[in-house]
């Protein structure tokens, strides 16, 4: 079993994903800087993050809601 949520190596796919989707929303309009893009990296950011919070969680039914969540 994992010691921290930072070890999953699933959270550090997503954390690549997350730094993926940075790279390929920057090359899109700035006017979309608070709109489309924003959107897009905060859904990608939103994985790694429902992957710790289930980590953080104690019975087996939450954290596989949050896991699914991800």
């Amino acid at each position: 079993m994992y010691q921290h949520f930072y070890d999953m190596p699933l959270w550090k796919e997503s954390m690549d994903l997350s730094i993926d989707i940075f790279d390929i929303t920057s090359t899109l309009p700035k006017s979309e800087d608070y709109g489309l893009t924003s959107q897009i990296r905060r859904s990608a950011n939103s994985v790694s993050a429902n992957l710790a919070e289930g980590f953080g969680r104690i019975s087996t039914k939450e954290k596989v809601h949050f896991y699914h969540i991800s």
